[in-house]
């Protein structure tokens, strides 16, 4: 079988470690964690509720062991999770590149990625929707026609969740005014100078604050849970969103509260080549100093381990966090037959992935011999989603 462990082409990793923030020490160490003394972490960029809430899950471990945490923050799926693959990082507080990343699609259905074979630690649950401008008067998903919405290169996770907001009220790209970034923080920007309408948000990040303060405003048109022709047109788009009544963000309260999409954000994933003892070591520190971070954004509260800790999520569980939720209480018979059917389908991707691999080498050498030049890089993507669909796998693109 194919080793997953690294990549095919070099990439300058290190500039961005060398450019991360680095948090300060802590204090007295505390033996029964056994946290390695230095840990690099990947996170969203500077205003994301990931960055802010890995920054606050590293400074309350730091006060309470001896250790450093390095965030590198980055505003792209691959630019968070390269890292991780490259062993320069541990861990990464990631959304659904999570998911297409296990799964070898999208952005990872190229030669150089392929199915990567994660394991969830903890995954916070999330509500996440369409953040537009108060003032684009869009009430309503149907507003959402001819309107300019946000979408960022090498960023499916944020891509894939605006289709299918999209696709809720029966729209595709092709009805609206598709907006191109290079980086997610570059959407709250776009908004607030009038360049952009909407763009995929969770609700209680520093970029929606900022647009609800400016003279713009926020809305976020809802995804009514009996609409069942709608949320059965999103889960065609992707399968791991559910209805969600949001109480906390910017614009948003216990008062006002607004029918949203329910998934994992962020979620601390690793490989599951981490070791057992470390990931048991880091969930067993998250929750001991839960108290500490809880307040760090309005859903930090959602890090507690009996709803943090539970599938689904968009990979399996790594052992060393079932150890600990088993001995929590949370991990029960439901979680674990979902974790073995979840693994089941990772096994399946991996291996058909490796099968594909063959076939398109084959078929790429006959070709050869006929004269016909095929080019990998443009070649591969179609035939992996040609052959996932012969597979009964499902799409890749």
């Amino acid at each position: 079988m194919t080793t997953r462990t690294g990549l095919a082409r070099p990439v300058a990793v290190a500039s961005l470690v060398a450019g991360a923030l680095a948090l300060g020490a802590g204090a007295a160490a505390a033996a029964e964690a056994k946290l390695p003394r230095t840990m690099v972490w990947t996170a969203y960029d500077l205003g994301s509720s990931g960055y802010a809430e890995a920054s606050g899950i590293a400074n309350a471990l730091m006060k309470k062991y001896d250790m450093r945490v390095r965030i590198v923050p980055s505003g792209t799926s691959i630019g968070r999770l390269l890292p991780v693959t490259t062993g320069k990082a541990g861990y990464g507080y990631l959304a659904n590149e999570t998911y297409f990343a296990a799964e070898g699609s999208y952005d990872f259905a190229t030669q150089q990625w392929g199915p990567q074979d994660l394991r969830i630690v903890l995954g916070r649950l999330a509500g996440n929707g369409l953040a537009c401008a108060g003032d684009a008067g869009i009430d309503t998903l149907a507003d959402l026609k001819g309107k300019r919405i946000g979408y960022v290169k090498g960023n499916p996770s944020v891509n894939v969740k605006t289709d299918a907001s999209l696709a809720f009220a029966g729209l595709t790209q092709n009805d609206v005014q598709p907006v191109w970034f290079g980086s997610y923080g570059a959407l709250k920007t776009a908004i607030i100078a009038n360049q952009l309408d909407c763009f995929s948000s969770v609700t209680t990040s520093a970029n929606t604050r900022e647009m609800e303060a400016s003279p713009r405003g926020i809305a976020w048109p809802e995804f009514p849970p009996e609409d069942k022709a709608g949320w059965e047109r999103i889960s065609a788009v992707a399968d791991f969103f559910q209805p969600l009544k949001e109480t906390a963000g910017a614009g948003i309260s216990k008062e006002k509260p607004k029918n949203l999409i329910g998934y994992r954000y962020p979620m601390i994933v690793t490989y599951a080549r981490q070791s057992d003892d470390e990931v048991y070591a880091l969930i067993k520190g998250i929750d001991e100093v839960f108290e500490d971070f809880a307040g760090t954004t309005g859903s930090a509260q959602n890090w507690a381990l009996n709803i943090a800790g539970k599938p689904p999520a968009d990979a399996p569980w790594h052992d060393g966090a079932i150890r600990y939720l088993k001995e929590k209480g949370v991990w029960d018979a439901e979680a674990q037959a979902w974790q073995e059917q979840r693994l089941e389908r990772l096994k399946k991707v991996m291996s058909a992935w490796d099968a594909a691999t063959e076939k398109f080498n084959t078929w790429r050498g006959e070709e050869q011999k006929k004269g016909n030049k095929v080019d990998p890089d443009d070649a591969w993507p179609k035939f992996w989603n040609d052959y996932r669909i012969e597979q009964g796998l499902g799409p890749a693109l």
